[in-house]
């Protein structure tokens, strides 16, 4: 049996991490046979393999591994949307903690609408530092992750750090020029036909950060509507990362973007942090900036 929806999680020396992942997957309420678990391994020598393979008679999981060449998540989520069976792909990252309900909640929003469409899930506990690190991790039963998802959501704690963005402009992102912004791929969805059309994640993205707008930039182009659905909710189990060098990663694959599309509205990348996710569109419309679907029409006939 076809699987509706392939679960695609890349991982590296994060045997602890990957072991609360695909236990969390094992709880889905969409049954086994529905879905598939892709796990690819970027050179890890940790004993991922091993943890991983543990799972094979609770989860359809298949295993990829590749040689250590550097971060390279990009080429890792590649092989994992090349090789996927569903045809949706559901991006996840390692130690990403699912909702029992996550992939059913996936599916019902690609299935709801006729077009494409690029899900943005919710995610409890990520932060772009590690300040609440600990307090997060004494809270989570990594054995009863919809419980602590509960109580997490019924005492505001450790909501989604987009929550100011959707505060601000709503959960309708169709209404902003720039939903790509929130297409973070801890969490998101999309067709694999049309991950794969549009190139899938370019692969010389070869640090954190960026890679993931460049793809929802992407699907936001070829015609995917960027949907948040808050019930396709996640816990962000924390794990040792460094803002400051998070940041200058990003700054350079930003710069990428920048050269590779050429946008007014991509140009504002050059910004950051001055312009970020959070006021980005207050930028767009304060400068009334074309839409990058507007300038691209507008560039193409004049070159024709």
């Amino acid at each position: 049996m076809k699987p509706a929806c392939s679960v695609v999680i890349p991982t590296y020396n994060r045997r602890e991490l990957i072991d609360y992942s695909l236990r969390a997957l094992t709880r889905q309420t969409l049954p086994r046979d529905q879905f598939e678990v892709i796990v690819v391994d970027d050179g890890s020598d940790d004993g991922t393999e091993d943890v991983v393979k543990a799972f094979g008679d609770r989860l359809n999981l298949r295993y990829f591994y590749r040689e250590d060449e550097g971060y390279t998540a990009t080429r890792a989520r590649n092989l994992g949307i090349a090789n996927a069976a569903g045809d949706i792909c559901v991006l996840l990252d390692c130690g990403v903690l699912a909702h029992s309900r996550l992939l059913e909640e996936h599916l019902s929003t690609h299935r709801s609408s006729d077009a494409p469409v690029a899900v943005c899930g919710y995610a409890f506990g990520y932060d772009f530092g590690d300040d609440d690190a600990q307090r997060i991790k004494a809270s989570v039963d990594v054995d009863d992750v919809d419980s602590t998802l509960k109580d997490f959501k019924d005492n505001n704690r450790w909501p989604d750090v987009r929550e100011v963005f959707y505060t601000k402009y709503g959960d309708d992102m169709a209404s902003v020029a720039a939903p790509w912004m929130n297409f973070w791929t801890l969490n998101v969805s999309a067709r694999t036909d049309q991950l794969r059309r549009i190139g899938m994640f370019d692969a010389d993205f070869t640090a954190w950060g960026g890679e993931d707008i460049d793809i929802g930039y992407r699907l936001h182009i070829d015609g995917a509507t960027i949907v948040l659905n808050r019930e396709a909710v996640v816990i962000h189990y924390p794990h040792g990362k460094s803002q400051s060098q998070n940041d200058e990663a990003a700054d350079a694959n930003y710069k990428r973007m920048v050269a590779k599309y050429d946008t007014p509205i991509i140009r504002l990348l050059l910004h950051v942090p001055n312009v970020n996710f959070y006021n980005i569109n207050d930028v767009i419309a304060k400068q009334n900036l074309p839409s990058c679907l507007d300038y691209l029409a507008q560039r193409k006939a004049v070159a024709g």
